[in-house]
């Protein structure tokens, strides 16, 4: 009896050791919309979960919904999922593959309670790619890229349906706001946990992604502050997410698992300049391979963070939060395919310098094809493409929008250089000129061949695009009026 209750404290100390894991993603949030960027939305809650951990500040997702949700999930660049093209429409029969495990699958085999709460867009078209059949206990929310934030409902090419799933049922809501919702369920599930095991919960808000919805109360407190609507509207929609994300940190606190609990927030792309986002001071939106695209907004928090108050400046990606949490979760890669991103932990902790050094940004052949190949190299510059190689990143073919963003406070904005029309290359110290201001193409040839290379060695290593066309089958009217799994 003596060896069985050992057995059992020592298996409890283990459970207890293994720290539980808050991901936030939110969706289309700029690079100046967070309080401490000197954004002139309020984010007090989120500033101070900022303040109080580590600040990544030179971070990279992707510059669009799915690829990035794709690469957090997978841990491997879209070249090797096949996401490389666009976001997943709802009527379209592709997905994130199953060869995939996903950073899900391997926390919950490491004996986590794992919940998704909010947006999946990592397709739907069968059943085994729902998030209970890729790691999560349950799900929450729903599965096509953006609706109403009430009414929950899309349509796309004519079809149109409602999406909401409690785990694989469909179910119809109150209208209630999204963010609301989510909020709600996030501090419910962390209120009934049970301590044998750890948490692992995702929650991929759908805030603040268009349509430009948000409870009036919200938006009230900017009317004399933001005289453009679409910034205000966009502004009260920060405010809600700022709002639920204080309540489920107050209710890991209430519970007494924030010691013991490692929380991470990151936006999935830049901000959408039309849509009220902003990415002041850098260049670009969400879409382009510009700083404003792919610039980061992220940081840790949370009592398993030890050097409370800092700024990291370690290059870092989205890619990398699968082996850093997954080893945090003392899980192990058995069955994973090779990954791109790197265990960060000794990074963010400030004892090491990341293990990165180059990042792939994309890789698109199904973008359109811009001006004539130059520099007589081993790849094509006419593709949509773009890396990171130390403090030195290079685009090619039509990077995406190319201005800087005005400064939402007086609406004024760096000019823009000029190009000539069929430029298709361009080189950036990105260290020395974080506002990408001064092109290096041509002052630093041999820098453009070595990275025009290794975007050769990478185009080499990609799978096909899963990119298909729209399937009529997928009408929500076949199916009682609700977006789901049609194959």
């Amino acid at each position: 009896m003596f060896c069985v209750a050992l057995l059992l404290t020592v298996l409890q100390d283990v459970v207890l050791s293994k720290p539980n894991i808050i991901f936030i993603l939110v969706d289309d949030y700029g690079f100046n919309d967070i309080g401490y960027h000197g954004s002139e939305i309020r984010t007090p809650n989120l500033d101070r979960l900022a303040n109080e951990g580590v600040k990544l500040e030179n971070y990279y997702v992707q510059p669009i919904c799915t690829p990035t949700r794709s690469c957090l999930l997978s841990g491997r660049y879209q070249i090797r999922t096949g996401m490389q093209h666009g976001n997943i429409q709802p009527s379209k029969p592709t997905a994130l593959p199953t060869d995939s495990l996903t950073i899900a699958d391997k926390i919950q085999q490491a004996g986590y309670s794992t919940h998704c709460i909010g947006k999946w867009h990592l397709g739907f078209y069968k059943n085994e790619f729902l998030p209970t059949r890729r790691g999560f206990d349950t799900f929450y929310g729903f599965l096509v890229g953006s609706k109403s934030h009430y009414h929950h409902r899309r349509c796309d090419r004519g079809m149109c349906g409602v999406d909401f799933r409690e785990n694989e049922r469909q179910i119809r809501t109150n209208r209630e706001y999204s963010t609301t919702l989510f909020s709600r369920r996030a501090v419910d599930i962390i209120d009934s946990h049970q301590s044998s095991k750890p948490l692992f919960m995702y929650v991929p808000y759908q805030a603040p992604h268009s349509p430009l919805q948000a409870p009036k109360r919200y938006i009230h407190p900017y009317k004399n502050t933001i005289p453009d609507i679409h910034r205000r509207q966009y502004a009260g929609m920060v405010s809600a997410l700022d709002e639920g994300v204080g309540n489920i940190t107050r209710a890991l606190k209430r519970k007494g698992l924030w010691e013991n609990t490692i929380f991470i927030f990151s936006t999935d792309n830049g901000g959408q300049i039309s849509r009220g986002g902003n990415n002041y001071p850098l260049r670009g939106n969400k879409g382009g391979n510009f700083e404003g695209g792919i610039r980061g907004v992220g940081f840790v928090c949370g009592g398993q963070v030890r050097n409370k108050g800092t700024v990291s400046r370690e290059l870092m990606h989205v890619t990398d939060w699968f082996p850093t949490l997954v080893n945090q979760a003392q899980g192990n890669f058995e069955g994973v395919k090779p990954l791109d991103g790197f265990d960060q932990w000794d990074a963010i902790s400030g004892r090491e310098k990341s293990p990165r050094d180059v990042i792939l940004h994309g890789i698109d052949p199904l973008a359109r094809r811009f001006g004539r190949p130059l520099f007589n190299s081993s790849f094509d510059t006419t593709k949509h493409a773009a890396i990171r190689y130390k403090d030195y990143k290079l685009l090619t073919g039509k990077p995406g929008y190319k201005n800087y963003n005005p400064n939402p406070r007086t609406g004024l904005a760096r000019t823009t250089p000029k190009d000539s029309r069929k430029k298709n290359v361009w080189l950036f110290n990105i260290r020395d000129d974080p506002l990408e201001t001064t092109d290096l193409s041509a002052s630093r040839p041999q820098i453009v061949k070595e990275m025009l290379d290794m975007l050769a060695e990478y185009d080499k290593s990609s799978v096909p695009v899963r990119f298909p066309g729209s399937d009529p089958q997928a009408n929500p009217e076949l199916r009682g009026g609700f977006w789901g799994p049609w194959r």
